[in-house]
């Protein structure tokens, strides 16, 4: 066990597509990201987190170099995601398909972060000084916003993310989202 804590202390020590923009944003999805702005952490379990975070840092390492931002990033994705009773592994792979990890994505259209997240959002829920290039705050919009699609689309996958990407209807982005999953974020 010590060595398992020590193993994590080290670990913790060392072309984007967007969410189109909205006129009018749905007034229950921005009750909802009110709510989740306010709240404060996953893995109730240290042995769980160890494995967890272990294997996914391992397949994160290509494209987040520095192990702490790797760390840090897996934390809070696997928060916000069981906040937000989302599987972490499809919050990974949305990001991926979405930022390719970088924080500092910013699209065409505007959308910034890791899940691409439209400024928009942070008028509309009254909190215009937040940073959707902050980690935390990504992702805490990025899970609320996917968890409401999901419930919308009673758990239809494709749907949802195609919603999430302002591409409802349409296959390829929900597609590239499961092959990912599939093939990359999928559970050992």
């Amino acid at each position: 066990m010590r060595i398992a804590i020590l193993v994590l202390a080290l670990l913790l020590s060392a072309l984007p597509v967007t969410v189109l923009a909205q006129d009018d944003p749905d007034p229950a999805l921005v009750l909802l990201l009110r709510e989740a702005a306010n709240e404060t952490d996953s893995f109730p379990d240290h042995f769980d987190a160890q494995v967890w975070l272990t294997d996914m840092s391992t397949r994160l390492e290509r494209q987040v170099k520095s192990p702490q931002e790797r760390i840090h990033i897996l934390q809070r994705v696997h928060f916000e995601a069981t906040r937000s009773e989302l599987p972490p592994e499809l919050v990974l792979a949305v990001i991926d398909v979405e930022s390719n990890f970088d924080r500092f994505a910013i699209s065409v259209a505007g959308a910034r972060g890791l899940m691409q997240i439209m400024p928009f959002w942070l008028n509309e829920i009254g909190r215009p000084d937040d940073n959707l290039m902050q980690i935390e705050t990504n992702l805490r919009f990025g899970c609320t916003i996917l968890k409401y699609y999901m419930d919308m689309e009673k758990g239809d996958m494709i749907r949802a993310l195609g919603r999430y990407n302002g591409s409802l209807g349409q296959r390829k982005y929900p597609n590239k989202v499961l092959d990912k999953l599939r093939l990359k974020w999928f559970r050992a």
